[in-house]
């Protein structure tokens, strides 16, 4: 397939991640203060089988809804997506563009009910922010990668909370 004037693709599957497998590792390297990086680019899919324990698929894991899951089986109180944008925008590309601030679920669902994210680009971010944010007490912020620590700090990005 054709990816919008970058060359041709191969199409594969694309499901939203279940599961951690190694969950319990994650968590153990995480209480004995390592820093973990895992769900690199989504993370390996794998199948269950009867008879073999995991077996690889061939699919792509949305790295934004893995790092949700993640974020959630480690009971994460803040889910932090990086790109390239200040934060997520309504009116994107229009002289009336603007990045949305503090937030809250409902209104982000209204946008995504408006198709104010682009498929396949903001929009999982958005889409995996307000899964992590289902539970109370949670923040998820969508932020440029260079101001990781302000986004943090709530100073910048936007900053969705349950």
């Amino acid at each position: 397939k054709e990816d919008a004037g970058r060359g041709w693709r191969r199409v594969v599957p694309s499901p939203k991640p279940q599961r951690i497998v190694e969950e319990y590792t994650v968590k153990a390297m995480i209480d004995a203060g390592v820093t973990v990086i895992t769900g690199g680019g989504g993370g390996v899919p794998v199948v269950e089988t009867v008879s073999d324990g995991l077996e690889g698929v061939e699919a792509v894991i949305d790295k934004d809804f893995t790092a949700a899951v993640v974020a959630d089986a480690i009971d994460a109180e803040a889910l932090v997506i990086l790109t390239a944008v200040d934060g997520a925008m309504v009116d994107y590309g229009k002289p009336t563009a603007r990045t949305i601030g503090r937030t809250n679920r409902q209104e982000m669902q209204r946008y995504i009910d408006e198709n104010q994210f682009a498929p396949g680009s903001m929009l999982p971010k958005v889409q995996a922010a307000l899964k992590f944010v289902e539970k109370p007490g949670r923040r998820a912020i969508i932020a440029s990668l260079g101001s990781a620590e302000q986004a943090l700090a709530g100073q910048v990005g936007t900053i969705i909370e349950s």
